[in-house]
């Protein structure tokens, strides 16, 4: 018999994890600190644990219930960070939305999430009246009044006077199982109508607490909100800021000038964002001849940084973190760490070991490289390819109402996440391509990020992508689509073919280079299926 089997979990030992319990922590710890800055509000710990109190309250006295979605449409502002506590204080599942979609993928997610609230800034009222026009059942509308000005008639009421509606004392609904849902997170799918993520009030709290030690938060971090809160709930930071008493500075739109202000005015230390965000810094700030007084730390998500973009992030003052994640992982999953004898390196050899996808996050077990065929380990030889796949506390409970898409993602008691990558010997991994995005000329691989990660490398490329072109003699070849710096004199399709073929191997440069815009999804991934359509 096990003899430590009667010892019990009780009140005492043991209580579901959830992000809830470090708003209550924050506001007794640093009652009177500055927990937001906004542009219509400030506020301290205390008030913003009084008002997302006050709201759990209005919401459950509005019949919120356990498991009721309320959405919410809103840039980065203080409503949109109370939401993240006071709708699971009430019971219900957040259910932030990307404020860039279309009234059609709109009202395809308040349908699907089977939003009871919707919360919506009033400049996008036209949007929601055209989503909510095409619902069976609409949920309680409640604007939150921004430069667009109140709601014009579509409102059932604003968001004070529904806060008016609740206690500020009242106690809040605590998790009763940590595998409870806390929110929902709809994919950007390139193709069809995006899936439901879901995650958990477990998942929730050990994310935000590993990517504050991943970060090196502290209780004198300044966050600048750069990163959209609602996408994956803003990397879990949303709770990260909060664990250590750190500051939220609110940000509704990226605006190069703008973020320069706030950095400077508020001192800070730690933001977020996509490739194209530092892009639009590193131009904007360059041109300017804009230097940050101090350094801030910027963890960079999605394509891994070119050489180029790190040296000229480090003249401005910026020091990049590279991470790697999905949206069913609660954003980062990787981070590349880095160790201490990289920075004796020459700044190209820096940049190869600083743009891999690292090591796993705290939260999670285990991310290995597996062989798409056998299912075991490639070796860790840098050079074979296989499929990332990921498992720990920190994975989605599995996608909404879609049983086939949730067992076939979590196959053989893995996340497949339809990553390509390589294991190095020091078991950072790297990634070399989605499976979809391979180009097979002739029988050989080429990795389309190989190809654009020397495409960024020319000074007058602001962003790439490449995909597979159709050809009769090889199968298929890299096709460039090319947006150019603006201000300089147009390139040329032989310029860039001819600077590709000098830094990699022939076979692998592009055959076609075509400059222009690229198409975006609402969250800034390049769309490279429009691309690969024009080319069919």
């Amino acid at each position: 018999m096990n003899k430590y089997k009667k010892l019990n979990k009780t009140t005492a030992n043991y209580s579901p994890l959830t992000p809830l319990t470090l708003l209550q922590r924050s506001a007794r710890v640093y009652p009177e600190k500055l927990a937001v800055i906004d542009d219509d509000m400030n506020l301290s710990y205390r008030g913003l644990y009084a008002r997302c109190r006050q709201m759990a309250s209005a919401l459950s006295r509005r019949g919120i219930e356990t498991g009721d979605t309320v959405a919410i449409l809103c840039p980065n502002s203080h409503e949109m960070l109370e939401a993240h506590y006071s709708v699971p204080m009430s019971g219900g599942v957040l259910n932030a939305i990307n404020i860039r979609l279309d009234a059609g993928a709109l009202s395809f997610i308040l349908a699907h999430g089977e939003a009871r609230v919707l919360f919506y800034d009033t400049q996008w009222e036209e949007q929601v009246r055209a989503a909510v026009a095409e619902l069976e059942v609409n949920p309680l509308l409640v604007a939150i009044d921004s430069k667009a000005g109140k709601s014009q008639g579509l409102a059932d009421l604003d968001y004070e006077a529904l806060l008016q509606e609740g206690d500020a004392e009242a106690g809040w609904q605590h998790a009763a199982d940590e595998w409870d849902a806390i929110s929902l997170n709809y994919t950007s799918g390139t193709t069809g109508n995006p899936k439901g993520v879901v995650y958990h009030h477990r998942g929730a709290y050990l994310a935000a607490m590993t990517n504050a030690m991943a970060f090196d938060m502290t209780a004198e971090t300044v966050y600048l909100w750069t990163l959209p809160m609602f996408h994956c709930n803003g990397w879990a930071y949303t709770w990260a800021i909060t664990a250590v008493g750190g500051t939220h500075v609110c940000l509704r739109e990226v605006d190069s000038q703008e973020i320069y202000r706030r950095i400077e005015d508020y001192g800070v230390t730690h933001m977020c964002g996509a490739p194209v965000v530092m892009n639009l810094l590193i131009q904007d700030l360059g041109r300017a001849s804009l230097t940050l007084s101090r350094p801030a730390r910027f963890a960079l998500g999605g394509a891994a940084p070119p050489s180029s973009v790190i040296r000229k992030a480090e003249e401005i003052g910026f020091q990049i973190t590279h991470l790697y994640g999905l949206t069913e992982t609660f954003g980062p999953s990787t981070l590349c760490v880095p160790q201490p004898e990289w920075q004796q390196l020459p700044l190209e050899d820096r940049a190869k070991k600083m743009s891999r996808q690292g090591v796993p996050m705290h939260g999670l077990d285990e991310v290995a490289v597996l062989d798409m065929v056998s299912g075991e380990a490639v070796p860790a030889d840098g050079n074979v390819m296989g499929e990332i796949c990921i498992r720990g506390n920190t994975v989605m409970k599995g996608y909404l109402k879609n049983e086939e898409a949730t067992e076939k993602s979590f196959s053989d008691g893995w996340f497949h996440t339809g990553d390509l990558a390589v294991m190095h010997p020091d078991h950072y991994v790297e990634i070399r391509d989605r499976a979809k995005d391979v180009i097979i000329s002739g029988g050989e691989n080429i990795s389309s990020l190989e190809v654009e990660e020397v495409l960024y490398r020319h000074p007058r490329v602001s962003e790439a992508a490449v995909v597979a072109m159709a050809d009769e003699k090889w199968g298929e070849v890299p096709c460039a689509f090319i947006n150019p710096i603006d201000d300089v004199e147009e390139l040329t399709h032989e310029e860039i073919i001819a600077f590709c073929r000098e830094q990699m191997a022939h076979f692998k440069a592009p055959r076609k280079v075509v400059l222009g815009e690229l198409p975006k999804t609402a969250t800034g991934k390049i769309r490279k299926n429009i691309l690969r359509d024009t080319l069919s």
